[in-house]
């Protein structure tokens, strides 16, 4: 006997009055399209960012008679206003739509109108095959977007952080390398202060302490041993030149100031919203996963059990389980590019981690290099193994025990 929600499903298609909806996602407006049983557009429209428009526009859709909607991403103020109505939301991947338009015509052409209509079309003929979207809980929600604004402020830190290293690798070589990272608060500081050789020169064998004390140095080398590293290193770009280029340092410093004191702020409201989070204990007790990994495991992840059948079906999504295409004789495994990125951005890097804290992790990694893998290849097997652990800990409700958790440690050796 089929469940009921099967039998909804069954009968649905069968109603000739049921109509589905798509959503062609853009920046400022949202081409919609809704078709009937027979999938002729009988109701087109724009979605447009106003204010307690949205909510009214996609009641449109709904008087229309749709009851699902497709659409090519999974949050945002469209997908809320959707779901406040009382629409199922189906996500469509964007690699599905560019293959599904080819359907309706060869030529490649392509339009918001046309993609909506694709959508609805879609979801008509295939929606038993589309899951409708479960939102996650408020606090997931609440925890998502603090979590995503941090890596948006790293990846800046880091895209200004590199053209200053090779800046400075010019202009002031004694500076690379003289303290742990070239965008640490006490490098920064040392930069603002000394942006090149010439105003370096300052310092003399007693100086560089009083500096370093004044500035709240914590780092393991001593005084003697910077100031050492200073004055071993290449001359660097002095005269007006040295003067002119210091600038550009100082340019850098200045950028890179305000994403460190935001990226310290977010650090600080993550540990406070994890702290609340239900999932937290689970997810922190794997290894060498801290708050902010932590964080991003669980909002990458979801709360939602259902979403996830099986440890198969996480690994797919997150791209880490292999692709397997055979035709005839020919068989091969390779890199599964349709994926959900963020969610395997997030267990690649958990995984790529693991093995300094978690010994067989560390083990099946070595062996891995050792056979040739190279760390992302390894990375990817290790997370494959670990979505195990992770699904069934998720599932029980239960914190990662090694003890119990033995035998999903045999993290398998296939291809990734």
């Amino acid at each position: 006997m089929l469940p009921h929600w099967a039998i909804s499903e069954e009968a649905d298609r069968h109603d000739p009055t049921v109509r589905s909806g798509g959503v062609d996602w853009a920046i400022d407006a949202h081409a919609v399209c809704v078709v009937d049983a027979e999938g002729r557009a009988v109701d087109e429209l724009d979605l447009g960012h106003t204010a307690g428009g949205l909510v009214e526009r996609c009641r449109r859709v709904h008087r229309a008679g749709a009851r699902r909607v497709a659409i090519e991403r999974p949050d945002g103020p469209v997908v809320e206003a959707l779901l406040s109505i009382g629409l199922e939301v189906v996500v469509v991947s964007s690699r599905s739509v560019k293959a599904l338009r080819e359907r309706y015509g060869t030529s490649g052409n392509k339009s918001d109108r046309s993609d909506a209509y694709v959508l609805a079309d879609c979801l008509r003929t295939d929606g038993n095959r589309g899951q409708s979207l479960e939102p996650d809980s408020a606090a997931t929600v609440t925890l998502r977007a603090p979590g995503r604004a941090r890596k948006d402020l790293v990846e800046t830190r880091v895209a200004v952080a590199n053209p200053l290293r090779a800046h400075v690798r010019v202009v002031f070589p004694g500076a690379v390398g003289l303290f742990a990272e070239i965008d640490s608060p006490i490098s920064l500081r040392f930069l603002a202060r000394f942006p090149s050789a010439a105003r370096a020169a300052w310092l003399s064998e007693k100086r560089p302490a009083s500096w370093l004390r004044a500035n709240g140095y914590c780092g393991r080398k001593p005084a003697v041993v910077l100031y050492a590293r200073l004055v071993e290193a290449p001359a660097g770009v002095d005269g007006e030149e040295g003067d002119a280029r210091g600038s550009i340092d100082l340019g850098h410093v200045a950028v890179l100031t305000a994403p460190r004191g935001e990226i310290d702020e977010l650090n600080a409201r993550l540990e406070e919203l994890l702290d609340a989070h239900p999932d937290a204990v689970i997810i922190r007790s794997l290894p060498r996963s801290a708050s902010v990994r932590a964080a991003t495991l669980i909002t990458e992840i979801g709360d939602r059990r259902a979403r996830f059948t099986d440890a198969g079906s996480l690994a797919r999504l997150a791209g880490v389980a292999p692709s397997t295409r055979t035709s005839g004789r020919h068989r091969s495994v390779t890199f599964r590019f349709s994926s959900n990125k963020k969610l395997r951005d997030a267990i690649c890097d958990f995984a790529g981690d693991s093995w300094r804290g978690n010994a067989r992790a560390a083990q099946r990694y070595r062996e891995l290099r050792a056979a040739g893998r190279s760390h992302p290849h390894a990375e990817r097997i290790l997370a494959r193994g670990w979505t195990l652990i992770i699904w069934r800990c998720w599932q029980d409700r239960t914190p990662y025990d090694p003890a119990r958790h033995g035998a999903h440690q045999r993290l398998e050796p296939v291809a990734a």
